[in-house]
């Protein structure tokens, strides 16, 4: 497995890919890599002949005062992990080969970009699907793999990439999970043990919306209730937000039915400062 910095080297690696006639898979992530982005690495290659993982801190994604700083960065192990994994490159570029000059050029995904966390972090997708869009014009794959885990982002990009064209098809895998239930993220290691125990009711809050859909509930109103219960548990858990909406708009649902197929349900919500998100979805009763 070969680790490179530069775009040109990453275009000289997946060009000779392509002529001996292999597929591209690509994972991309901001590093501080665990056992989600492993799942991740690990199906891409099983799907795919030649995998490249970007690992990069995208920093036009963060807000001001949020982590940016502090996000958590270890070059040296996550390309031990990409290799045990599966890949065959990692592109760890420097913000200067991202971003030579100023950027005056940007991806704007309208309007399911201003739903869920993005009413909190009015810029945060703007520069996600910016830098997504220039990875894949860098490394050119044919599938790029997501996490469920960050499902806004993931039903934003699949929209950038329709409505632009792009010649790649986005995989969304299955969120992974710690024994307690708390789904992994490079942002679990700020958490307090206690705050970790806090945490824990978020998926169970999931939990029991989707046992409540299960038996029959309809009424999101109730469900969101539900789940509120569920939060309060601890009074330390601080929820953002608490939706249930649709799996291709992301606009609030009053009843599953509205859902058509399926709808997700979402959390985001704060065990002390530290943000973090999990959703789960649900199936509309038959």
């Amino acid at each position: 497995m070969q680790t490179v910095t530069q775009i040109s080297q990453v275009r000289t690696e997946v060009a000779n890919a392509r002529k001996s006639g292999q597929s591209i898979g690509f994972v991309p992530t901001m590093g501080a890599l665990h056992a989600g982005h492993i799942s991740l690495i690990e199906t891409a290659a099983r799907d795919c002949d030649f995998v490249v993982v970007s690992v990069f801190v995208n920093p036009t994604q963060f807000g001001a005062n949020e982590d940016l700083e502090k996000y958590p960065r270890n070059l040296e192990r996550d390309v031990e992990i990409c290799a045990k994994a599966g890949a065959n490159l990692v592109f760890a570029p420097a913000i200067n080969e991202m971003y030579p000059e100023q950027n005056l050029t940007w991806v704007d995904v309208d309007k399911i970009t201003t739903r869920l966390c993005g009413q909190y972090r009015p810029d945060h997708f703007r520069g996600v699907t910016t830098v997504c869009a220039k990875l894949f014009n860098i490394v050119t794959p044919d599938i790029a793999y997501f996490g469920q885990k960050d499902a806004q982002q993931s039903v934003v990009i699949k929209k950038m990439v329709a409505d632009l064209n792009m010649p790649l098809k986005i995989e969304v895998c299955p969120t992974v999970r710690e024994v307690s239930g708390l789904a992994i993220s490079s942002r679990n290691q700020y958490l307090t043990e206690e705050e970790k125990q806090d945490a824990k009711l978020i998926y169970a809050a999931l939990k029991k919306c989707s046992q409540l859909a299960k038996q029959g509930e309809q009424n999101c109103e109730i469900l969101i209730k539900e789940m509120k219960i569920v939060l309060a548990a601890s009074s330390k858990l601080m929820p953002q937000y608490i939706k249930i909406v649709n799996p291709k708009t992301l606009a609030d649902l009053e009843t599953l039915i509205d859902g058509a197929i399926a709808a997700i349900a979402a959390i985001a919500a704060k065990p002390g400062k530290t943000r973090l998100i999990d959703n789960i979805i649900i199936s509309t009763p038959t």
